[in-house]
């Protein structure tokens, strides 16, 4: 899996591309956006466009991910989610950890 990280003015956008499905996945997607989330003030987002299904080790990445984004008082933000990992994200009883937009636009401007 790659990820990929792009700029929007002040915000960073992670983008895994592809489902997070195993362990080396899910490390390497914590590993990348912790080192993201440390230069930017916590103005970022995950862009979940390509990352159309998470397994018990993408979920962990993504609480973990949450956590450490709550410790600096603000929520992390998806965009882009797909339809099967918004259920997975329901059942599982997350869901209300993310602020959820539509597209990266939608999401870099909610720090505005």
């Amino acid at each position: 899996m790659l990820i990929e990280t792009n700029r929007h003015g002040a915000v960073s956008v992670v983008r895994p591309d592809g489902p997070v499905i195993t362990e080396d996945d899910a490390t390497l997607f914590r590993t990348e956006t912790f080192n993201v989330l440390g230069s930017t003030l916590g103005r970022f987002v995950v862009d979940a466009t390509e990352m159309t299904f998470v397994d018990s080790n993408g979920l962990e990445a993504l609480v973990d991910i949450t956590n450490e984004v709550a410790a600096g008082g603000s929520q992390l933000k998806l965009c882009g989610v797909s339809e099967t990992l918004r259920e997975i994200l329901m059942l599982t009883g997350i869901s209300k950890k993310f602020q959820q937009y539509e597209d990266v636009q939608s999401a870099v401007r909610s720090f505005l």
